[in-house]
């Protein structure tokens, strides 16, 4: 692969980094906060069951209505877990006094459609529910390499991130979604991508071999584009370390077994850019 040789120069310059200990402080991330999303005031779960559909939001169909949009004729609905209540009289046994409350006793199952399965059907409704979603969407059209991913035929999109929960996720083969306005949590998820299509994601869930090569992948992408500062390496160290530590493996010793496949990503992603760059030629007038 053309990029191969200085995705491998750069691995080896952060590694080497990380062996001295000579790496920054992680940057903090920047939760993103979107406006008039239906689906943040739904369980985290539910928020991940939209994220993973690849829908930006989602809504029932008469709640799409409300806010000025239409379902179209012939979209399948996602379903989500909606929590079952009802109302019991309950007696203080302190006060003697009498209360009414709601008790949880199961969930149902309820459909809701995405955004990307409407259409605008009252143009005042839907700009007052859509004000203040401006900034999330300038992130994602700033994002570097975004040209690679719509390549690959994935959809990108943003959802209020919380301190806790994850900052990103990769669909295989379908969609980004990102929580967080962090260059490095973006080129974790590409990497991701990058990794799944050239066959070799295969581990289940979060494995230390496939997060490794996403974070440190990440790290090598954004420091050869010239995002030194991005590329977080405090926060590249912090998060191999988690993750390797579950399986007593040395975070050094887990970032030289993963190499190849780090620059393996790193340069389908690279290379894949350069394709994009390169100008078509013109048949006509060859």
């Amino acid at each position: 692969m053309q990029f191969y040789g200085k995705a491998e120069t750069v691995a080896t310059r952060i590694i080497e980094a990380f062996e001295r200990g000579d790496v920054p402080k992680a940057l903090a991330p920047i939760f993103i906060k979107r406006a008039g999303r239906h689906c943040d005031t739904y369980s985290w779960c539910n928020q991940l069951i939209v994220a993973l559909s690849g829908h930006a939001d989602a809504m029932g169909y008469k709640d799409w209505k409300r806010v000025g949009r239409q379902v179209r004729k012939g979209e399948r609905a996602t379903l989500i877990l909606a929590p079952c209540k009802r109302k019991v009289t309950r007696n203080d046994s302190e006060t003697g006094e009498t209360r009414e409350a709601f008790v949880l006793y199961g969930f149902r199952s309820t459909p809701v459609f995405g955004i990307e399965q409407t259409d605008v059907a009252d143009d005042d409704k839907w700009a007052k529910h859509n004000k203040g979603n401006e900034q999330a969407e300038q992130f994602l059209e700033s994002l570097p390499l975004r040209s690679v991913a719509e390549s690959w035929g994935l959809k990108l999109q943003a959802y209020s991130g919380k301190r806790g929960k994850a900052l990103g996720w990769y669909r295989h083969g379908s969609a980004i979604a990102l929580g967080v306005e962090n260059l490095a949590t973006w080129a974790h998820e590409l990497v991701h991508a990058a990794d799944f299509r050239n066959g070799k994601l295969i581990e289940r869930g979060q494995h230390w071999r496939s997060e490794t090569v996403a974070e440190l992948g990440g790290a090598i992408l954004l420091s050869v584009l010239g995002f030194v500062h991005d590329a977080d390496l405090g926060g590249c160290w912090n998060y191999v370390e988690k993750y390797v530590s579950g399986a007593e493996i040395e975070p050094i010793v887990a970032c030289s077994r993963v190499l190849s496949r780090m620059c393996d990503a790193v340069a389908l992603i690279l290379n894949e850019a350069d394709r994009l760059a390169s100008p078509v030629p013109d048949l006509a007038t060859a």
